[in-house]
């Protein structure tokens, strides 16, 4: 998520810092961007131009002093741990200019207890972007509790400038689009446990039934069966049984098969496309 967000602000004409613990895992983002620029000038959606443009306003770094100290915005993508998130915003906060606005891109979390960590809480923010960040439209704007009227603005006029579109939310268990994305996910895979369809067929039902881009279970795969489960673990805790995650969703996560990244989730991929279903993915198989 981190490359993604990079990328399509600097193509919205920002500098942009890329920060990661680990050099290799810098490099391997900045050449995810630089493969996904060079797949929209394939396909006639990016100039060579504007892909060398981009790509000079990216720069990738293990320093976090000198990605955040002349930022006006930080925003962290780090795995959905509240504490993790914490104590990255706390220590990105050390370190950027007084006015900058903090952001988390959490899918799922508080973000009222995120900011209640930080010093200045008020121009703390949520900004849930979409994966693929680069195609996907949709950025929720998390308003914690704490979050002022300025940081509001500002987080909203960003998301604008960037060509996306801002949807305001306040901040409750699964905000608006997790809420509503694992529901559908989590009975899609309900279904494929019952036997009732296979993986193919159920997204098929939402693909040309429903209109939708893609259907709930390759979307699982997409954004990570253990993302899936951890957002579904705390809806559960937060509102209820009806977001217990299902046994096959454990068990792929047990096994390591979570999507697209390890290359095998409810379906196995090669070089990002899907090539076939897993051979696990219903009770009776």
């Amino acid at each position: 998520m981190g490359h993604g967000i990079a990328q399509v602000s600097a193509m919205a004409g920002h500098d942009v810092s890329l920060r990661d613990v680990d050099e290799t895992i810098v490099a391997d983002g900045v050449d995810a961007i630089d493969e996904n620029l060079q797949g929209g000038v394939q396909r006639d959606k990016v100039t060579p131009a504007e892909r060398e443009d981009a790509l000079d306003r990216i720069e990738g770094t293990t320093d976090l002093a000198a990605a955040a100290s002349d930022a006006d915005l930080v925003v962290e993508a780090v795995p959905e741990d509240v504490e993790l998130k914490q104590n990255v915003l706390g220590e990105a906060a050390n370190v950027a200019p007084d006015d900058a606005v903090l952001a988390s891109n959490t899918s799922s979390l508080p973000v009222t207890e995120i900011a209640a960590a930080l010093d200045e809480p008020g121009r703390f923010v949520g900004l849930h972007f979409f994966n693929p960040v680069h195609i996907m439209a949709l950025v929720e704007v998390v308003v914690a509790e704490q979050t002022s009227d300025e940081t509001l603005a500002f987080a909203t006029e960003f998301v604008e400038g960037i060509e996306k579109t801002p949807i305001e939310v306040a901040d409750s268990p699964g905000f608006a689009s997790s809420r509503l994305g694992v529901s559908l996910g989590v009975e899609a895979m309900r279904m494929l446990q019952e036997g009732v369809a296979s993986p193919r067929d159920v997204d098929q039902a939402m693909e040309l039934g429903y209109n939708h881009p893609m259907g709930p279970v390759e979307l699982g795969d997409v954004v990570g069966l253990d993302v899936r489960l951890d957002i579904l673990e705390h809806l559960r805790e937060e509102l209820g049984e009806r977001f217990r995650p299902p046994q096959i969703l454990k068990r792929k996560v047990r096994a390591g098969k979570l999507g697209k990244k390890t290359g095998e989730g409810f379906y196995v991929w090669e070089d990002g496309e899907i090539v076939g279903a897993s051979d696990d993915w219903g009770e009776d198989v």
